[in-house]
C-alpha cells in the first residue's frame, strides 16, 4: 500500500468517526431535550381553583331549604337573579325591584312558599330585608310533592374571599371595584362583572364572552383561559 493511499484511508476513517460522534451527540441531545420537555410538562402547576370545593346545602324540601337563613350567602352570578317586593304572602312578580350584584352578601330571613302564576305549583321564595322593605327571590318551585330547588347553584354559603384567598391582591382589588382587567380568569370576571354569555368559537384556546355588567356591557376575549382583549359591548335595548 502506497503512503498516499494510506493517508487517504486514514482521512476517510477520521471523517467517519467524526460523523459518528456528531450523530451520537445529536441523538443524546434530542433524548435529553425530550426528557426535559416531558419533565416540564408534568411539573406545570395545577390551577389552585381546581382544589376549591364550595360547600352545598342540598335542600330537598321547605324545611331543608331554610338552612339558607343560618348564615349569610353570597351571589354566584351577579346581574342574573331578580328580586321582587314581598307582602301579605305574595311575591309581586309584576314589579322587579332589582338584580343581585356580583358576590353580593345577603342575609335571608326566611324561606316560604308563595302563589305562582302557574296554578299547579307554588314558588319557593327566600326573603330578605333591604331599606326597611321585604323582598324575595325565587329559589325553586313545588308541584304536589315534587320539589325543584336550585339555591345551591345561586348562592355560596361561604365567603368567596376565603374560598379563593389564593388569588392575588390586585385581582381582589379589581373585583371589589367591579372592574375587569387583563389576565383575569372567567371565574374572576364572574366575581367582578357578573354573568356572561359565551359566543360560539371553533378555536378551543379562544373564547369570547359578552357581559351585560349591569347596563355597562363588556365583551371579553380569553386566550388559554385568561382575559386578553376587553372592549365595550352594545347595550341591549
Amino acid at each position: 500500500m502506497s503512503p498516499e493511499l494510506k493517508r487517504r484511508i486514514q482521512l476517510v476513517l477520521v471523517i467517519a468517526i467524526g460523523l459518528a460522534a456528531l450523530r451520537s451527540g445529536y441523538i443524546l441531545y434530542q433524548r435529553h431535550s425530550e426528557k426535559l420537555a416531558e419533565k416540564a410538562k408534568h411539573n406545570v402547576p395545577l390551577n389552585a381553583d381546581y382544589y376549591v370545593t364550595p360547600k352545598k346545602l342540598y335542600p330537598y324540601d321547605l324545611k331543608s331549604a331554610r338552612q339558607l337563613i343560618q348564615q349569610p350567602v353570597w351571589v354566584k352570578e351577579g346581574y342574573r337573579y331578580t328580586y321582587y317586593p314581598y307582602a301579605s304572602g305574595h311575591l309581586d312578580l309584576t314589579h322587579p325591584a332589582g338584580l343581585f350584584l356580583p358576590i353580593e352578601k345577603v342575609q335571608f330571613k326566611d324561606v316560604v312558599l308563595a302563589p305562582s302564576p302557574a296554578a299547579h305549583e307554588k314558588l319557593m321564595v327566600a326573603l330578605f330585608e333591604k331599606d326597611h322593605q321585604t323582598f324575595g327571590v325565587q329559589i325553586g318551585s313545588v308541584a304536589g310533592d315534587n320539589y325543584q330547588i336550585y339555591s345551591d347553584e345561586q348562592f355560596y354559603i361561604q365567603d368567596p374571599r376565603e374560598l379563593y384567598k389564593h388569588w392575588p391582591s390586585d385581582v381582589w382589588d379589581a373585583i371589589e371595584q367591579r372592574q375587569m382587567k387583563a389576565g383575569m380568569s372567567e371565574m374572576q370576571a364572574n366575581f367582578a362583572i357578573g354573568m356572561g354569555v359565551p359566543e360560539r368559537s371553533d378555536d378551543p384556546a379562544t373564547k369570547t364572552v359578552s357581559y351585560p355588567n349591569g347596563g355597562n356591557p363588556l365583551v371579553v376575549t380569553y386566550h388559554d383561559g385568561r382575559a386578553a382583549v376587553i372592549k365595550p359591548g352594545h347595550p341591549q335595548g
